[in-house]
C-alpha cells in the first residue's frame, strides 16, 4: 500500500511572505516597477498606506537590503526606490555619462580629447577602432561603452574637428576595410590671405586726412567697401 505523498509546503524563502503585511505591500509595488524604480507619492497611492507606514517600512526593507534608494535627474528632490537585483534605467540615470544624477563634464571632456588625439595618431579610424586604441593605452581604468565613442565621435564630427569619410583602404586608410565609415582630423582650410592683408588704407594717398568723421573717412571709402566686399 502506497503511503499518501506528502504535500509540498509553499516556499517561504520568498522576501515578501516573511514581511510584516505593509512591507510586502511596498515591496511588491517597487519590485513590479522593474528598473523604472517609483517615488513615495506613487507608493502611497498604490498601496493606500499612510505616510508614516510607508516610512518604516521603506527603512526597513532598505536595511533587510531589498531595496534601495536611486536618483532620478528628472525629479532630484524625490526619493525615488528600486529593487536591489535591478539596474536602473537610462532614463532614470541619464545614461552612461552621469554619475550619481550628476553629468559627469571631466569625464566627457577627458573621454573626446582622447578620441580626438587616437584618431589623429590612427590617421583614420573605425569607431570601433578608436575605442581599441583608447584601452590598450591604459589611461582608463574605468570601463567604457561603444555608445560613448560614438556619442563622442559625432560631437567632434559637428564641432568640425573630425570628418565622417568613406574607406578608401589606401594610404592613411590602409588598416580600415575598404567601404567602411570611418573618421579622420578635418584638414584645414588654407585660405590665401594676399587679398585680405593688403588694405587699401596702406596705399591711399590721402590717408592722413582720414578720419572717422570726416569727409575721407572709412565709413565713406569706397576703396574699404571693395575690400569688404571681396
Amino acid at each position: 500500500m502506497e503511503l499518501p505523498k506528502k504535500r509540498k509546503r509553499p516556499n517561504s524563502t520568498h522576501p515578501a511572505e516573511t514581511l510584516p503585511d505593509s512591507d510586502g505591500k511596498v515591496l511588491e509595488l517597487i519590485k513590479s516597477k522593474g528598473d523604472n524604480a517609483i517615488s513615495r507619492p506613487l507608493i502611497r497611492h498604490g498601496t493606500n498606506l499612510p505616510d508614516p507606514e510607508i516610512t518604516k517600512s521603506l527603512k526597513s526593507l532598505i536595511a533587510r537590503n531589498l531595496i534601495k534608494e536611486v536618483t532620478n535627474i528628472h525629479n532630484k528632490r524625490s526619493k525615488h526606490y528600486i529593487g536591489v537585483e535591478f539596474e536602473p534605467s537610462k532614463e532614470l540615470t541619464g545614461g552612461e555619462w552621469y554619475t550619481d544624477g550628476k553629468l559627469d563634464v571631466e569625464f566627457i571632456s577627458i573621454l573626446k580629447s582622447q578620441c580626438l588625439k587616437h584618431i589623429q595618431m590612427l590617421k583614420a579610424a573605425t569607431a570601433e577602432g578608436i575605442s581599441d586604441s583608447i584601452h590598450k593605452s591604459g589611461l582608463f581604468k574605468i570601463k567604457f561603452g561603444m555608445n560613448q565613442i560614438d556619442d563622442i565621435v559625432k560631437v567632434l564630427v559637428l564641432e568640425g574637428e573630425v570628418e565622417e569619410v568613406i574607406s578608401t583602404a589606401q594610404g592613411d586608410f590602409s588598416s580600415v576595410p575598404f567601404g567602411r565609415v570611418c573618421y579622420r582630423r578635418r584638414r584645414e582650410v588654407v585660405v590665401k590671405t594676399g587679398a585680405f592683408s593688403s588694405m587699401p588704407c596702406g596705399v591711399c594717398p590721402r590717408i592722413s586726412d582720414c578720419t572717422p568723421d570726416g569727409i575721407i573717412s572709412p565709413i565713406t571709402c569706397t576703396y574699404m567697401k571693395k575690400w569688404l566686399d571681396f
